[in-house]
């Protein structure tokens, strides 16, 4: 009889501390710098962000998503390659519904975000900065916004895979320049604004290769909101 009481207390031990497990490792804090991707699974149309609460004694206005959100994007390339030093203007796509606690949604899911990617302050490596939303039924409003500067660099050389680096990839005009200076024809890549004077200058390793930012839009441009934005 005493093992068996002995089993169930046991036993009963045991489920608490599962429970509190459950709860220690699965807590959901939603900040301002952070966006909160709901738990279901769904088709990518429908996935949704929820934008964070004001902190306590900060008021935000209604219809806000404030500074600091993450706002989630994509791009319909695999990947975008563009020299240090240019700039070139790129239109992605908000990645998700973003929607107050409410549940109504500020930022629909497909909006469009134009701005540019440009090369950073330090030379470093480029970054996007947003200048315009466009939504759905049309309306546009400024949005300030850039993404975290991205440092990847990529040698392209003349060979046999090349075609294979360059496949799914949207080139920065400079970049097509100085590609074109190595492969002869590139028709058939994306390119993405006008070519830079002096493109070629300086970026050519040897002749047969360059080194080139590499982008991939789909993780590395995720946009920070600088300042509030207001739906209107």
């Amino acid at each position: 009889m005493f093992n068996a009481k002995y089993r169930k207390i046991a036993t009963s031990y045991l489920m608490i501390l599962s429970a509190t497990a459950v709860t220690i490792t699965n807590p959901v804090n939603i900040t301002s710098a952070q966006a909160q991707l709901f738990p279901e699974q769904r088709p990518t149309q429908d996935r949704e962000y929820n934008a964070p609460q004001p902190r306590r004694n900060q008021t935000t206005a209604p219809n806000t998503v404030p500074r600091g959100f993450v706002i989630p994007v994509e791009f319909e390339e695999e990947k975008i390659l563009v020299t240090p030093e240019e700039t070139v203007p790129v239109t992605l796509l908000v990645a998700a519904n973003v929607r107050d606690s409410r549940r109504n949604t500020l930022i629909p899911y497909g909006s469009e975000i134009l701005g540019q990617i440009e090369p950073s302050e330090d030379e470093s490596g480029s970054l996007f900065v947003a200048q315009e939303i466009v939504f759905p039924d049309g309306t546009t409003q400024s949005i300030d916004a850039e993404s975290e500067v991205v440092t990847r660099r990529e040698t392209i050389k003349k060979g046999a895979n090349t075609g294979d680096i360059l496949k799914g990839a949207a080139i920065g005009g400079a970049a097509a320049t100085v590609l074109a200076e190595i492969f002869g024809d590139i028709d058939a890549l994306e390119v993405l604004g006008g070519a830079g004077a002096g493109a070629v200058a300086g970026l050519l390793l040897g002749g047969n290769e360059v080194e080139l930012i590499s982008i991939d839009p789909n993780n590395d441009l995720d946009l920070t909101l600088l300042s509030n934005l207001t739906v209107r």
